[in-house]
């Protein structure tokens, strides 16, 4: 019965879970939020259970569910959408588990543990789960469901999908989510809480331009320094589906799965279906709070590299430079042009194998286009590692052009209906098509092509793209696309494991591919094809909701914007790029005296500070003037911080807002420093007196007041930005 057994109480980093777990049920969660000090003591937890009950058991017995469980299913009276959706045949599967067996995970002796496993049988309908709830380091909560097929049956259990959600307080009234498109990824749409079980589904075959992303809850509207936050975040790379189930009966649930396609999960005897993580995100501390969870948990997982072990390296990518149009010697220039200024990663762009004269043709031909390069690219791989750099290289292994060699010999290759090759002529897809990944002869074709070339030439890192939506994903005569993702994973793994060092971006036409699913195989992803810094500002800021900004590529392009024809000051694009990793997407070549000394200047700058911004928690301000944006980064000690404060347009005021600087030692004086080498920001004809101390020198003042009081910003013109450094005396 609900209202039965035992409980069990999972603390981590300030967040606690409380769940219920009757005997041969599924459990259910009664508390998901902030870690308050509830003892683990079975007569205290009796009193969350009387002060949350909606009934007196046994006497009442409601209509719905007491509380829905960690798989809310019609069986237990629950009338919102169901977890689990499954069938055999045309006979619906509902679960009724004749079995539940719980273990927890304890990593100290306080009793309190950080995980909970869950096994639960189903013999009638021959279904096994196993269900993991797992609080990592920082207190971010993951989700991991296994359904198993347990009989062999005459019809196949079908899966359409299976999806994970947690409660959340019936004060939540407010739901922000994402949308955008290329190149102006992540912005968010804020409205109240929609009433009933909702969903929103993204079908492009990736994350998208314009996928939720996440499902932020709050009370009111969200701020990114204060007040609760539940979040939800699916660390998948295909298709989504984000849920809210906001009913009358029960507290709303929040949560997401993997949109299946028609069919694609079907299960013989014995065989099993895994879930994509689902990622929950509980914060006291609005946004920011929200968003250092995902920080520190992507920070530590497997394989990812340590930027204070080594520092990320500054980036020139050559698209924007050359387009298309390779030269040897011009790139070689490019290259020299580019180590006298201090970048330390030159990444040739597109354009550089078979018959890539065009976006038309050669993808799928891994190899080097001897009428462009009739030398190969040794010569500029050794050119670039003798000027100290490291060497990278872009390719597309997900893709295939219909005029290439291994379209024309594979035609089985492409992931997609016989029907459907060629498309329609009316759409132009990007004249490209999806190769079948989980087709082990096709894998093994793009794999070792790669290898070669990385191997061979030394090659540092990939720049690896992703540029048309995954439609009609057919593969052996059904729908493939989680095979597809998952060979996809497969292969970013294995060149990593093979060539020890080297590191991958994905990129997607920009940001289309951002989630913390290929982030746990990617170094690093590519935020936008903007390179606008007005449009970056805000991109970059709801990227590193999940994001780590050392993972967020973020480089400073020519003026104007080739995606925007928006002209602004070197100081403000390169303000804007401090706030990721930083690089150059530009042909330096062009560039004056002046302009390369701001260049060089920029460089040391963000070799100086990197270590900073690429360790420490990042916090933004709550500026009521929508022109204002506020985003620093605090060292983990408080002792250090680094603030970029900038426009968008005008500022509604005469008087703009103070910046209230968080995070530092209250008790401790620091040392404000306006960093200017990149150029100087301009503002109107009034100066805050503390700035003429802070460009000599530094002002001095204290951390308590730098967070009670804030300094006065300037009235920055539009599409100005300072940049201010705090050190501890």
């Amino acid at each position: 019965m609900f209202d039965q057994g035992p409980h069990v109480v999972l603390r981590r980093d300030g967040v606690c879970v409380v769940l219920k777990t009757p005997e041969n049920e599924m459990p259910q969660v009664e508390y998901w939020g902030r870690d308050f000090g509830i003892s683990c003591d079975e007569a205290g937890l009796a009193q969350l259970d009387a002060m949350t009950l909606k009934v007196t058991p046994p006497r009442e017995k409601p209509d719905a569910a007491l509380r829905p469980s960690l798989l809310p299913q019609g069986a237990e009276a629950f009338a919102g959408r169901p977890g689990l959706e499954a069938y055999r045949g045309v006979k619906p599967v509902f679960a009724r588990w004749t079995k539940v067996e719980t273990s927890v995970t304890h990593e100290d002796a306080d009793g309190f543990g950080t995980s909970i496993a869950i096994a639960a049988e189903d013999a009638v309908n021959g279904i096994r789960l196993e269900l993991t709830l797992a609080l990592q380091h920082g207190g971010l909560i993951l989700i991991t469901q296994t359904i198993t097929n347990t009989v062999d049956a005459a019809e196949p259990l079908t899966v359409n999908w299976l999806e994970s959600t947690l409660p959340m307080p019936k004060r939540v009234d407010t739901l922000t989510q994402f949308t955008g498109r290329w190149p102006l990824e992540k912005q968010p749409r804020t409205a109240a809480l929609p009433s009933g079980s909702v969903t929103r589904e993204c079908r492009h075959g990736k994350t998208s331009h314009e996928s939720p992303w996440m499902f932020i809850a709050t009370n009111g509207q969200p701020k990114w320094s204060e007040g609760e936050v539940w979040a939800c975040h699916l660390a998948w790379s295909g298709n989504q589906t984000y849920r809210i189930d906001n009913l009358p009966c029960h507290e709303p649930l929040i949560g997401a799965g993997e949109l299946l396609g028609p069919g694609e999960i079907q299960l013989d005897g014995g065989e099993s279906y895994t879930t994509p993580q689902v990622c929950f995100s509980y914060s006291a501390e609005g946004l920011d709070g929200m968003a250092e969870r995902f920080h520190t948990w992507l920070r530590g997982t497997p394989g990812r590299v340590d930027p204070a072990a080594k520092p990320r390296p500054f980036t020139l990518n050559t698209w924007e430079a050359v387009y298309f149009d390779h030269d040897e010697a011009t790139l070689k220039k490019l290259a020299d042009r580019a180590a006298q200024v201090g970048v330390e990663r030159f990444v040739l762009d597109d354009g550089w194998f078979h018959l890539r004269r065009d976006d038309t043709k050669g993808l799928g031909d891994w190899v080097v286009d001897p009428a462009v390069w009739p030398n190969g690219l040794d010569g500029l791989a050794e050119h670039v590692h003798r000027l100290g750099m490291e060497f990278g290289l872009w390719f597309e292994p997900e893709m295939v052009n219909l005029d290439s060699d291994c379209a024309r010999e594979h035609p089985d290759w492409i992931l997609a209906a016989p029907e459907a090759v060629p498309y329609r002529e009316d759409v132009s897809y990007r004249t490209q098509y999806v190769l079948d990944l989980a087709n082990p002869d096709a894998y093994r074709h793009v794999h070792d092509q790669m290898a070669a070339l990385v191997g061979g030439l030394g090659v540092d890192y990939i720049k690896w793209d992703h540029n048309r939506d995954v439609t009609e994903p057919v593969h052996d005569g059904h729908y493939g696309l989680h095979e597809q993702t998952l060979a996809c994973y497969r292969l970013f793994d294995d060149l990593k494991r093979e060539f020890t060092g080297l590191e991958i971006e994905s990129c997607s036409s920009g940001g289309a591919r951002t989630d913390a699913g290929i982030l746990q195989h990617a170094d690093r992803i590519w935020g936008s094809d903007s390179n606008d810094p007005r449009d970056r500002v805000d991109i970059q800021r709801y990227t590193e909701l999940v994001v780590p900004p050392e993972m967020i590529g973020a480089h400073v392009g020519p003026s104007p914007a080739h995606s925007t024809w928006r002209a602004t000051d070197l100081s403000y694009r390169a303000a804007i790029s401090l706030e990721g990793c930083s690089g150059f997407e530009w042909n330096i070549l062009e560039c004056s005296d002046e302009e390369l000394a701001s260049l060089k200047a920029f460089v040391a700058l963000y070799k100086e500070l990197r270590g900073l911004l690429h360790t420490g928690r990042v916090q933004h301000a709550d500026f009521i003037d929508p022109a204002l944006r506020g985003r620093g980064v605090v060292s983990a000690d408080g002792t250090h911080a680094v603030w970029v404060v900038a426009t968008t347009t005008n500022l509604r005021d005469v008087l703009a807002e103070r910046l209230r600087v968080r995070g530092l030692d209250p008790n401790r004086t620091y040392r404000v420093r306006l960093r200017d080498e990149v150029g100087e920001p301009r503002w109107g004809w009034n100066t805050p007196q503390w700035i003429a101390a802070a460009r000599n020198g530094g002002f001095e003042t204290t951390g308590s007041l730098l967070e009670q009081i804030g300094l006065q910003v300037p009235p920055l013109w539009p599409m100005q930005a300072v940049i201010l450094e705090f050190e501890a005396l």
